[in-house]
């Protein structure tokens, strides 16, 4: 991996952003996203820039310091505008108190109607903590189920147990929760085709609106990778990943969740998330914490993180070290259907597996002869948060994704 930054502009020293990123502002939907990085472990198959609370790294302060990083959004906007989306991903961000959550969301202004939502570990969930997330303002629970079959969860690393998420996504329902989604991951080492089924059967089961699939990266630098290297577990097939992206697409489709990207099923309009959509319709977005951008502008600005451990920056400008992917920070033209991921941990990096010049573009798309993504590839592997530097390292912050378009 490259240590070289990506191209861009320098990030100003007191946070200020140019002319041309402020233009507009308020005229477009407004989105938050903030990164909470810490998990009670780390996944074998993960490389996001997450930390195990203890030996030198502490929850404590951590929502302070992101409420200053919204003050000095607030000083750079002259004002934010109430945000129509929020975002907070991780990470796990129910290992953070439910009071902390709370003073978190309570800072930011929303417009009325405004989408929240809150990423969670089956295992960090019970109806009580349930019901306190949907006091505290958020409206729709995602939910990182991964998988049904134990095996499955076994090699994922995976803490919680199969019939988990399924009953937390219920809970949610239960507790006021108008929007839960599901998440997938799909060609993991030692999968069968009996695993996939279960897990499609699972989340059918569930009655969730939204479901997200995603087809196993192998990352360098995990657990998994090593494990792949030695020969300890095969690597991920893409014929096998194709062949359960179409059969979950089946799947879903009959249990009422229609396909509206390329990794996400929803049930209606209104269950699709409304806050990934305004990176694909390169809408304003800011966020805050550690593997976040700093805005949405036309040239992306980049700035180079010191070595470190986690501990709070009052502006957050400083990330904890762990060796970054730099970021493509190279955009495409709106309406262009590509699946290069633009930037490390959001879309572009996740490669999707080829499915090979024989197979028929994804029925329902309006591309001329089809598009890439539908034509030759599967889904995109797994993404969570805004277009941006997801390691540490690096931030770079990109006008519009690279990565696909609604239909």
């Amino acid at each position: 991996m490259s240590p070289r930054l990506p191209d861009g502009d320098p990030a100003p020293g007191d946070g200020a952003l140019p002319a041309d990123a402020l233009d507009g502002l308020g005229a477009r939907p407004f989105g938050v996203y903030v990164h909470v990085p810490f998990c009670a472990s780390v996944c074998g198959y993960c490389d996001y820039n997450t930390y195990v609370p203890g030996a030198g790294v502490t929850r404590d302060g951590f929502v302070d310091a992101v409420l200053a990083e919204w003050a000095l959004a607030g000083r750079v906007l002259g004002g934010a505008p109430p945000a129509d989306t929020v975002f907070v991903g991780g990470g796990t961000p129910t290992l953070l108190p439910d009071a902390e959550l709370a003073r978190l969301l309570d800072a930011i202004p929303r417009a009325a109607g405004a989408e929240v939502t809150i990423e969670a570990n089956p295992d960090t969930l019970d109806p009580q903590r349930i019901r306190a997330l949907r006091a505290a303002g958020a409206t729709r629970l995602s939910i990182g189920m991964q998988s049904a079959a134990p095996r499955v969860l076994a090699t994922l690393e995976r803490t919680h147990t199969p019939g988990r998420a399924v009953a937390v996504a219920r809970e949610a329902r239960e507790a006021g929760f108008a929007h839960v989604s599901l998440d997938l991951i799909f060609g993991t080492p030692g999968e069968r085709d009996a695993d996939w089924e279960a897990s499609l059967a699972a989340v059918a089961e569930a009655e969730v609106d939204h479901v997200s699939t995603y087809a196993l990266t192998v990352e360098p630098g995990t657990r998994l990778h090593a494990h792949v290297r030695s020969g300890r577990l095969p690597a991920p097939d893409d014929d096998v990943a194709a062949r359960r992206y179409r059969r979950a697409d089946a799947a879903l489709a009959a249990a009422g969740l229609q396909w509206y990207e390329v990794a996400n099923w929803a049930a209606t309009d209104a269950a699709r998330c409304a806050h990934n959509a305004g990176y694909w319709r390169s809408h304003d977005w800011w966020g805050l914490g550690p593997g976040r951008p700093l805005a949405r502008r036309r040239r992306p600005l980049v700035e180079r993180a010191a070595p470190g451990a986690l501990r709070a920056q009052p502006r957050g400008r400083r990330l904890p070290g762990r060796g970054a992917r730099a970021a493509d920070a190279r955009a495409a033209p709106d309406g262009a259907h590509d699946a290069r991921d633009p930037a490390g941990r959001g879309p572009a990096r996740r490669r999707p597996a080829a499915l090979g010049p024989r197979r028929a573009a994804r029925p329902g798309c309006a591309a001329p002869r089809g598009c890439a993504p539908h034509a030759r590839r599967p889904a995109p592997r797994r993404s969570r948060g805004p277009p941006a530097a997801r390691s540490s390292g690096q931030i770079a912050v990109n006008r519009r994704s690279a990565f696909t378009v609604m239909v």
